[in-house]
């Protein structure tokens, strides 16, 4: 492997690092905001609900991809960056502020300005910056609404869907490759040059080999190890280093990212690949031997 692509691939850790310690410190705030995903959170059922709403808004896409509507996808994307953004900035403002008029203009002008930087300027810093915010914020979200139970069984269903969805059905990859061709910015974009720029070249293929300017990584990938991380820190009790963070949730920070590691050396193969059979899975294990090693403790 050479430079170019070493550097680039040696950022993604540091990128689900950012989502995993991003979620855990917003799920504080959102704790005290009582801003919630679900409201029964050792509710099996509310995977079941994840999963139907994720189909549903998937199959939503690929009609508009098929008919070409683009603005149609700019827009529906759009919305729900905003809304994603409302939930996030609401969770921070209340716990500070209170559930207040003046807290609510404050959330609507930063979930507004946010969104606009973002398709106004979807350079790949700024889709990256802003991409770990909602990231963090949706993971914990998710985590402290859910119980470890309903996140194992969640990450177990999402790794199985990617798998078909990409290696044998092949709609995520024609969703990917819809969203990708509109530069719509719910992607991690990791450059492979000082001078490449998102919104000039896309991901595309270069003139001068073909090779991609970029490598991407779905922001789902990042998210759902890190619902994990939160929901183990929030739900179990034990021993915290410094008094923050359990072993369960120390564990699954590591699992994910060998299931990372795992992840980067096939995507080294030139093809597309399911992101959540590795990441779900090494996340998972990592969980589990932390739990174990928290009983012995």
């Amino acid at each position: 492997m050479d430079t170019k692509n070493l550097i680039p691939l040696l950022a993604m850790p540091l990128l689900l690092l950012a989502v995993e310690i991003g979620a855990l410190l917003l799920s504080l705030p959102v704790q005290a905001s009582g801003v919630v995903a679900f409201e029964d959170p050792s509710s099996v059922a509310n995977p079941v609900i994840f999963i139907a709403i994720l189909l549903v808004f998937t199959a939503l896409l690929l009609v508009l991809i098929k008919y070409d509507m683009k603005k149609v996808i700019t827009a529906v994307i759009g919305i729900s960056i905003f809304l994603t953004f409302v939930y996030i900035f609401a969770a921070l403002v209340y716990a500070s502020m209170g559930a207040t008029d003046l807290a609510t203009v404050v959330v609507l002008a930063l979930s507004v300005l946010s969104t606009v930087l973002l398709y106004k300027y979807p350079e790949w810093y700024v889709i990256d910056g802003l991409g770990i915010l909602i990231g963090a914020g949706v993971a914990s979200i998710f985590g402290v609404s859910l119980e470890v139970v309903p996140v194992l069984i969640l990450l177990v269903l999402l790794a199985v869907y990617d798998a078909i969805s990409v290696y044998k059905t092949k709609h995520m990859i024609t969703l990917a490759e819809g969203v990708i061709d509109q530069k719509t910015p719910i992607l991690f974009v990791i450059p492979k040059r000082r001078d490449y720029s998102f919104i000039r070249e896309g991901i595309g293929k270069l003139a001068d080999g073909g090779e991609r300017a970029a490598f991407i990584i779905g922001m789902g990938d990042m998210i759902m190890p890190a619902i994990l991380v939160v929901s183990a820190n929030v739900f179990l009790k034990g021993w915290r280093l410094a008094g923050m963070i359990n072993l369960p949730a120390i564990g699954a920070i590591i699992g994910s990212l060998a299931g990372l590691a795992v992840l980067l050396h096939f995507v080294m193969s030139g093809k597309p690949q399911a992101g959540l059979p590795p990441l779900c899975g090494g996340t998972i294990l990592g969980f589990l031997v932390g739990w174990g090693l928290s009983m012995m403790v």
